[in-house]
């Protein structure tokens, strides 16, 4: 199934469910290395909240188009560089870079399929992400500092609390590009491949998630990403949505019976 696109430069955003419930983004803008304008970021916008919506989905593989990038950020050609630094700021949307860095409302996976540059905005999508796979030939930076910004859509505040301190502030005050293998050395990176074998590496990790229970993953996402403030104690106690449904699911009842009858369990997905 495709997703209709919207008047927003739809080739610029692709977005398509496959019959497992894997779900495709691809921010397509290769001639400016996948930077992200007003346009497109409201089309991503659009489409977290059409998965967010979808029960059909299962996960999710976030990439750029072309083989050079990710996502270079903010398309600094675009009307973002009219406003000055507190009109930007003042204007920040509340889910973060690309309606991702910050969201909170997501509880399906996010694999970043990383094949080039992810570079400012685009790092801070990759810190939106639960899965990073990367082609040996990334680089990654929260690069603004450089060109007198600020990584102010989750970057400055995911990174510190992703990898240890110093090895943040190291990318953060230098504003460095750093390549796949160092993040991976940082723990922010999961895994990293040649880039001919980047697909064959994300369909691994998404046959991984659709072995596991939809009910269940989307019950950890749900934990993990609403109760990050709480003491795990607190977060134990939190008697969530997706929690409840997955404790009381059919998928529960599937799982200990494909258990004891020694097969694959076959996922009613609710």
């Amino acid at each position: 199934m495709t997703d209709q696109q919207t008047d927003a430069q739809p080739d610029e955003v692709r977005f398509d469910i496959d019959d497992r419930g894997v779900a495709s983004v691809v921010i397509d803008r290769p001639r400016v290395l996948n930077a992200v304008d007003r346009a497109t970021h409201d089309r991503l916008n659009e489409i977290w909240a059409a998965i967010e919506a979808d029960d059909r989905v299962r996960l999710v593989v976030v990439t750029g188009g072309g083989e050079k990038a990710f996502c270079v950020g903010a398309d600094m050609s675009a009307d973002a560089v009219d406003k000055t630094g507190l009109e930007y700021w003042a204007e920040l949307d509340p889910n973060g870079f690309g309606g991702l860095s910050l969201r909170t409302t997501l509880d399906v996976p996010v694999i970043a399929k990383v094949n080039g540059y992810a570079l400012g905005g685009g790092m801070e999508i990759v810190l939106g992400a639960d899965v990073v796979v990367a082609a040996d030939r990334a680089q990654f930076g929260l690069t603004e500092p450089r060109v007198g910004r600020l990584a102010l859509d989750g970057g400055i505040h995911q990174l510190v609390r992703r990898i240890p301190y110093t090895q943040a502030m190291g990318l953060l005050v230098t504003g460095r590009k750093a390549p796949a293998d160092e993040l991976q050395r940082m723990g922010l990176v999961n895994e990293v491949v040649p880039a001919a074998d980047l697909d064959a590496a994300v369909e691994r990790w998404v046959e991984q998630v659709l072995a596991c229970a939809p009910t269940s993953v989307r019950a950890v996402k749900q934990m993990v990403t609403r109760t990050a403030h709480l003491s795990a104690h607190e977060a134990r106690a939190m008697r969530l949505p997706a929690l409840m449904d997955a404790l009381d699911s059919e998928d529960s009842a599937e799982g200990v019976a494909a258990f004891q009858q020694k097969r694959s369990p076959v996922w009613p997905g609710k």
